[in-house]
């Protein structure tokens, strides 16, 4: 069974894992998204970085989040440098995918000596 994006998410890994091996584990996760930014673009892998998604609640604007990497508008990329990824992190991204309208998301975590990755699907609508 082939799963939704996965050339894509093939791809995306890819750049994070190229990442991981130059830099390896103990960076912001500032520097982890800079470095991967690049290695999109080399990998002509398009991205929006920083995207202000509206939050909204009773048709009212309630606030804004910025979104790590979303890639070719399809995929929310959360990226941690963080010793373990708690439910919380999940239970972000999943609020993520419902604000832009997507089911398709990553988190990456660089703070481990071998690149964590974990896909997210949740239910659009």
């Amino acid at each position: 069974m082939e799963l939704e994006h996965e050339d894509l998410t093939g791809r995306i890994i890819g750049a994070a894992i190229e990442v991981h091996e130059h830099l390896g584990p103990g960076f912001l996760e500032s520097i982890y998204e800079n470095a991967l930014s690049v290695e999109l673009r080399h990998c002509k892998i398009e991205f929006a970085r920083q995207l202000a998604v509206p939050i909204v609640f009773r048709d009212v604007e309630v606030g804004l989040h910025r979104l790590d990497p979303f890639i070719e508008d399809q995929l929310v990329v959360e990226l941690k440098a963080v010793e373990e990824l708690t439910p919380t992190h999940f239970a972000t991204v999943r609020s993520y995918l419902k604000a832009v309208g997507r089911e398709h998301g990553l988190i990456l975590n660089f703070a481990k000596p071998k690149l964590e990755i974990k896909r997210v699907i949740a239910p659009a609508g």
